[in-house]
């Protein structure tokens, strides 16, 4: 597969937080690690390009592309409607995805083999989520007859969940893996779903943010993310961090 020639002594700036553990922070050392940096490394890797990281508050991540403080942004951002008015952005990296968490061995059987929720099985099952969420958008288009809570905090939510008063909850698979399932107060718990992605309400996932009219740049981008995903080094990218993978096979083509 051909990537394009980088230019000689091409160096790519980078946008990210740098501090949005696990996906791109640094470490004690003052180094930066994370999933978003691995994803940047190959990247440059597979374009034959230099990399300098750029840290930058998320609220000006924008502006700051837009301004050329860099060339890139790599910063778990999803690729959304309003954001591709004023920026580009490469294929997804990184899905953008919701996932049910119950208690173990509950022998729920809430979807189908083709993935769609048995609207029967959740009669009687109280769910929690977050207020205004992609999560409370879904379950009203797909199940409105649900007896759904909402909350404004996670730590609300968990804490219901935890004490009986839901059976389960709607979430971020890699939030709900990070604070809640690895830790001692989730150990009863696990995924009772598959992933739910459906791009109408969650958008088409992470990718890779650069400005606009830069055609030559994108479809580099697009064939090295491409090839992370078929080789295997998003999945192993993910695994340093989460226990399953948080792309999505069908991004192999």
């Amino acid at each position: 597969m051909t990537f394009g020639v980088a230019a000689q002594g091409e160096t790519l700036r980078v946008g990210m937080e740098c501090t949005y553990a696990p996906f791109n922070f640094k470490k004690a050392d003052g180094t930066l690690d994370g999933y978003d940096v691995d994803v940047a490394k190959g990247v440059a890797e597979i374009l034959g390009a230099d990399l300098e990281f750029v840290c930058q508050k998320w609220d000006g991540m924008i502006p700051a592309l837009l301004a050329n403080k860099f060339d890139l942004v790599v910063a778990s951002m999803s690729i959304t409607d309003s954001r591709l008015e004023k920026m580009d952005f490469s294929a997804p990296y990184r899905i953008s995805v919701g996932r049910l968490v119950g208690k173990k061995d509950a022998g729920l059987n809430l979807f189908d083999a083709d993935g769609n929720p048995i609207a029967d099985n959740f009669d009687g099952l109280k769910i929690g989520m977050g207020r205004a969420t992609t999560y409370a958008s879904w379950f009203k288009a797909k199940l409105p007859g649900a007896n759904v809570v909402y909350y404004d905090s996670s730590e609300a939510m968990y804490l219901d969940l935890v004490n009986g008063r839901t059976d389960m909850i709607m979430t971020n698979p890699m939030k709900a893996f990070l604070k809640f399932l690895s830790k001692d107060d989730g150990a009863g718990f696990e995924f009772v779903s598959p992933q739910i992605d459906e791009t109408e309400f969650f958008g088409i996932g992470v990718g890779i943010g650069l400005r606009k009219d830069n055609d030559e740049l994108r479809n580099r981008l697009n064939a090295a993310v491409l090839e992370l995903t078929k080789n295997g080094s998003l999945e192993k990218y993910a695994l340093k961090y989460f226990p399953f993978a948080i792309h999505n096979e069908g991004w192999e083509g």
